[in-house]
């Protein structure tokens, strides 16, 4: 199989630019969309909000699938909007992936991506249908977005000035397995890429990719069952090595730490640690399709080029 390849990095953002807001997965509490908003503009960009954002659907969901992807596909397909941010993760994404209309998304051109958690698949999506780097970082409604200033900084930083923020870590990061490895950054939350497995988007190789994994609510045998299906498909041959973020409410960390380290020890590759991205206090934004060195005993993830162009 052929390696990983680097992704079409998007332009950088700029004052004065227009981003979209979307939700493709739950509910959006609408305080906590007002007060993203409100960040958004004060980094002098126009956040516009898609028309579904605030609606519901079985409780769970923001708007019926349809709604979700119609909003994703527009956003995007609109000349006068540089980015797309998401709202919030949650659950639904997988369920309106199919549906946006990627031709025309494609035919529409690059444009910065940001989101996590759920927000994986689409991340999958967008490497697979489009070829398009794209930002694993805060959402505009998540509560680590409007309560930490490191968060918010990281991904300013990232969408204004991204040859500024070229060395990712946190002082948390320490190797799990120690070394160092290059690759192509690739991940997200580890229950959705278990989940992608057999879909459309599932990327059929991740040899020579630097894996970026978290989550969130998932007790260590939840995690072990799903890096043990990524390990039965083949998803992780070839890995060149594996960041790992935060695992909130994931139990005892040092239980989720020995799941985690007897999974992946045995990739023989090597692996950093809290790294400071994903669902903790801090969720620093961290470039997926983009060339990088992970040094696991120094804890940081040194990009080879800035996340934007």
């Amino acid at each position: 199989m052929t390696a990983l390849a680097p992704l079409l990095r998007p332009r950088r953002l700029r004052p004065g630019d227009r981003v979209a807001v979307v939700a493709p997965s739950g509910p959006v509490p609408e305080e906590r969309l007002r007060a993203g908003l409100d960040i958004l503009r004060g980094w002098d960009l126009d956040p516009v909000v898609a028309p579904h954002v605030l609606d519901r659907h079985l409780g769970y969901l923001a708007g019926d699938d349809a709604a979700r992807a119609r909003d994703l596909t527009e956003a995007w397909c609109d000349p006068s909007v540089a980015g797309v941010i998401c709202a919030r993760g949650g659950f639904g994404a997988q369920r309106m992936a199919d549906l946006a209309d990627w031709a025309a998304m494609r035919a529409a051109g690059p444009k910065v991506f940001v989101g996590y958690s759920d927000v994986t698949a689409l991340h999958e999506a967008f490497a697979v249908r489009m070829g398009l780097a794209t930002l694993h970082g805060p959402m505009a409604a998540a509560v680590t977005f409007l309560d930490d200033a490191r968060t918010r900084e990281s991904l300013r930083a990232t969408l204004f000035a991204p040859e500024s923020v070229r060395t990712l870590g946190e002082a948390t990061a320490r190797p799990l397995v120690p070394g160092r490895a290059r690759g192509v950054t690739f991940g997200g939350c580890l229950s959705l890429l278990a989940a992608e497995l057999g879909t459309p988007h599932a990327r059929p190789s991740a040899r020579g990719g630097l894996l970026l994994l978290e989550d969130v609510g998932e007790e260590p045998y939840r995690l072990d069952r799903a890096l043990t299906q990524l390990l039965r498909a083949g998803r992780l041959d070839g890995v060149a090595g594996v960041a790992l973020g935060s695992w909130a409410e994931c139990g005892p960390y040092e239980e989720a730490r020995a799941t985690l380290l007897d999974r992946l020890g045995g990739l023989g590759v090597p692996v950093v640690e809290e790294l400071g991205f994903g669902h903790g206090p801090t969720n620093l934004t961290v470039p997926l399709g983009v060339p990088a060195v992970l040094d696991a005993d120094a804890g940081t993830l040194a990009l080879d080029v800035p996340a934007l162009a």
